[in-house]
């Protein structure tokens, strides 16, 4: 074969270029196509980082859920007069407002998500299969909680949505 022949000499065949190589997640020390110096593949080295972050999302959600939950109950039972919280033992000074029906839907909503906030971020310190698929449906749903969800979603995104990203949390799932 001739260096540079687009067709076989012999058979006519169409010659095509070697096919490249999958990339590989050992090149720590190589330089990135910006020329930086990458101390490993961006899922290993954000990793750690997100699954932190998830667990403190769905802690800070838990607490806000709380703190929301204690003043709509003390707004919508009119709590917040010259006897509150400890005055009226009970009684209630009128009927409580017709939306606070929704309220125990909204209170199963956010414990829902607390909680699947803190597995999102559990499965992914502990590189379990399904961690990358359900943090990045919770990152699409946290984009709307601004500011501190839109801020880890996109992370989360930037960081496991890549095809790139799939092939080496697969790989990073399959040595632990």
């Amino acid at each position: 074969m001739e260096a540079g022949a687009r067709f076989c000499p012999h058979c006519g065949a169409q010659m095509t270029a070697p096919a490249t190589p999958p990339p590989t997640y050992s090149n720590y020390g190589a330089p990135n196509r910006y020329g930086m110096m990458a101390t490993g593949p961006r899922v290993q080295r954000h990793l750690q980082t997100l699954g932190t972050l998830w667990c403190v999302y769905g802690a800070y959600r838990v607490i806000t859920g709380l703190i929301g939950f204690f003043f709509v109950r003390a707004f919508t039972w009119h709590r917040f007069g010259y006897d509150w919280p400890f005055g009226a033992w009970g009684i209630h000074h009128g009927p409580p407002w017709p939306w606070m029906a929704f309220v125990p839907g909204i209170i199963a909503i956010a414990v829902v998500m607390a909680a699947l906030a803190l597995f999102a971020g559990l499965s992914l310190l502990n590189r379990k299969p399904y961690g990358r698929v359900l943090a990045i449906v919770l990152a699409v749903l946290a984009l709307f909680k601004f500011p501190l969800g839109t801020a880890l979603g996109i992370y989360t995104l930037w960081v496991l949505a890549p095809a790139s990203s799939a092939m080496e949390y697969d790989a990073m799932g399959e040595r632990v």
